[in-house]
């Protein structure tokens, strides 16, 4: 009887143990409001799940940092990785270290530069880049009346979003219908509210004329906003626009400071990492590319998106 006993306990042991995940996460940047969404979205829907622990790291957006994350990662034995990559072009070594250790890695949100040649086991989670300047240049096109001048502010040019979505900018300006729209100015302020600040006081500075900010990312349009504001400019004036919905933003499109932006929705790339991590786990089959749709904010519908937030 004791023998019988013994076995069914060890069976529920190994069993449980089964159905126990450990997934590392290592993040380009804890300190980015986007970011510390899509980390939030993943912690809280791990919570949900029964058995699944998260090891969630911070590369301080150094890339060796980050590799060597991955490299403990392995070490301790973790079921799946989850990557958000700081440098775009640095994911192949990242790519290499887990498919030689046979452990799933998912890269999430930013781009890896081997996207299309990824390793069994691997996928990438985040939204179409190409719907996101996309839909933010041509609402500021409709705003302007398909004429005008307009700056750009680039995110980290290592990056593939910052890269893909200023080259919608000039996709969307070359079409018929934009073509009176004229790019005076394109410059990174990477990602970063203070740097986009600083870089607008620069322009204006310089006497720099324009009639919209398109920005590839919120953060920057919000400094863009401050720097604006400093220098008594009129924002019923200027078009701001920039990407990715975050609270500030709205909160700034409800003061009628900033113009459009375009929800990125960060909980669910979050959410879709984890769900396609743990089925590769599991020997599931994952799509290479799991897109999370973008969606165009303006005031007409903001309090929708404040809502999701």
């Amino acid at each position: 009887m004791k023998k019988l006993i013994l076995g069914a306990t060890l069976s529920l042991l190994v069993s449980t143990a089964a159905h126990a995940e450990t997934v590392g996460v290592s993040m380009a940047l804890f300190d980015d409001n986007f970011l510390t969404v899509l980390r939030n979205g993943m912690q809280d829907y791990a919570k949900t799940l029964k058995g699944v622990t998260l090891q969630v790291e911070d590369a301080q957006n150094d890339v060796a940092k980050q590799q060597s994350q991955i490299q403990n990662f392995i070490a301790a034995g973790v079921d799946a990785i989850i990557v958000n990559p700081v440098d775009t072009d640095a994911t192949t070594a990242m790519s290499k270290l887990a498919a030689d250790a046979k452990i799933p890695l998912i890269y999430v949100n930013r781009e890896p530069v081997n996207v299309d040649s990824l390793p069994e086991k691997q996928a990438f989670v985040a939204s179409n880049e190409v719907e996101s300047g996309t839909l933010e240049t041509k609402e500021v096109c409709r705003l302007l009346g398909g004429k005008g001048t307009a700056v750009i502010m680039m995110g980290e040019l290592s990056n593939q979003a910052a890269r893909m979505r200023t080259k919608d900018v000039h996709d969307v300006v070359a079409t018929a219908e934009c073509k009176g729209l004229k790019i005076v100015e394109e410059q990174t302020a990477n990602w970063q509210r203070t740097q986009g600040a600083d870089l607008m006081t620069n322009w204006l500075s310089s006497g720099l004329e324009f009639d919209a900010v398109i920005s590839n990312n919120d953060e920057m349009a919000i400094g863009a906003i401050q720097a604006l504001k400093a220098a008594g400019k009129d924002m019923k004036k200027v078009i701001v626009a920039g990407v990715d919905a975050t609270q500030d933003a709205l909160a700034a499109m409800q003061a009628g400071d900033l113009d459009v932006t375009v929800f990125q929705d960060a909980a669910g790339q979050g959410k879709g990492a984890l769900d396609a991590a743990l089925k590769l786990v599991k020997g599931e089959k994952v799509e290479k590319k799991v897109y999370i749709p973008f969606q165009l904010v303006t005031p007409a519908n903001v309090k929708d998106f404040v809502a999701k937030n």
